[in-house]
């Protein structure tokens, strides 16, 4: 069967999710017209690398582009026809894409907090705020700009809000936190004056009793991944590379995600809620997830495609 036709079916499903794809259409239909004339019924690593080297001369994330778009189609026509082969995604070199994002299991998160309160410290207060720090950012997907900045205020355990004053650009917003979520920091804002003999402005404290910084907060996070496996170990106290702080928050998106899928409820609706907790600017920024995780694009596709049917 040919390609091009098959085109349409995975625009209509990709639109029908939200996506604006005026670009992609056009790369995907001159990618499509090359398969036709090659007479090859299925995608391949070859066919890509042969229309690839027919282009004009470009850039590398431009090429990567490409090769993203490409990948993505194939991966919907693989879920129809195994035959469909999905080009590997380092094939083309680019500096400029994002890292695909770890998302962490829940065994994963608990073994990262249990090992944030074993850190070792004169008071116990070092454990005590990455532990809680940790937690928050895995609960609510804040940015650890953001959760550093919270002050002592920015909390109502009353209504269960926290005020998130110092987002990205400088945008505020009120988070509703969950009833467990209030506790812990409640707990974790009376131990911590407690340790300090003194009532804090500043959330998270280090064991000095100043702010935690952003490298306190990352030097903390990969010890406490190198001590449960997650990193590999390091000499003179070295990061090294694996799974990031900031990865907790796209862990938070994914699983929302996944969850609306499983529960039947409407993506679009709830991405527009998901799109201002996380204070996210632009709608696409929260789209990603369907095309960093395999699982919620083949979810995604499986809803569209159903939904499809049913209206037919």
């Amino acid at each position: 069967m040919s390609i091009a036709p098959q085109l349409d079916g995975y625009l209509s499903v990709r639109r029908s999710l939200g996506y604006d794809l005026r670009t992609d259409e056009r790369v995907l239909r001159r990618f499509a017209r090359f398969a036709d004339q090659e007479g090859a019924p299925h995608i391949d690593t070859a066919l890509f690398l042969r229309w690839d080297v027919s282009l004009p001369d470009v850039g590398t994330s431009t090429r990567s582009a490409r090769l993203g778009k490409v990948r993505l189609f194939a991966q919907w026509l693989c879920s129809i026809d195994p035959a469909h082969e999905v080009p590997p995604r380092g094939l083309l070199p680019d500096r400029s894409g994002r890292p695909r994002p770890h998302i962490y299991s829940e065994a994963e998160i608990a073994s990262i907090i249990a090992a944030a309160k074993a850190l070792p410290s004169v008071y116990g207060l070092r454990g005590l705020t990455c532990s809680t720090l940790f937690g928050l950012i895995a609960a609510t997907g804040l940015r650890i700009s953001e959760a550093l900045a919270l002050d002592d205020d920015d909390l109502d355990a009353g209504d269960g809000v926290l005020r998130v004053r110092r987002g990205k650009l400088g945008r505020e917003r009120l988070l509703p936190l969950d009833s467990t979520v209030v506790v812990q920091l409640v707990a974790y804002a009376a131990e911590r004056d407690r340790l300090l003999g003194r009532t804090a402005d500043t959330f998270f404290v280090s064991c000095k009793g100043t702010r935690l910084t952003d490298c306190g907060a990352r030097y903390n996070f990969a010890h406490v991944c190198q001590r449960i496996g997650l990193r590999a170990d390091q000499q003179y106290c070295r990061h090294g590379r694996g799974p990031r702080i900031h990865d907790l928050r796209h862990t938070f998106a994914v699983r929302t995600m996944i969850n609306w899928y499983r529960t039947g409820k409407d993506p679009a609706r709830e991405m527009i809620r998901l799109t201002t907790y996380l204070g996210h600017t632009d709608p696409d920024n929260t789209f990603w997830y369907l095309e960093a995780v395999p699982e919620l694009l083949d979810l995604a596709m499986a809803r569209a495609t159903a939904g499809g049917e049913a209206d037919q």
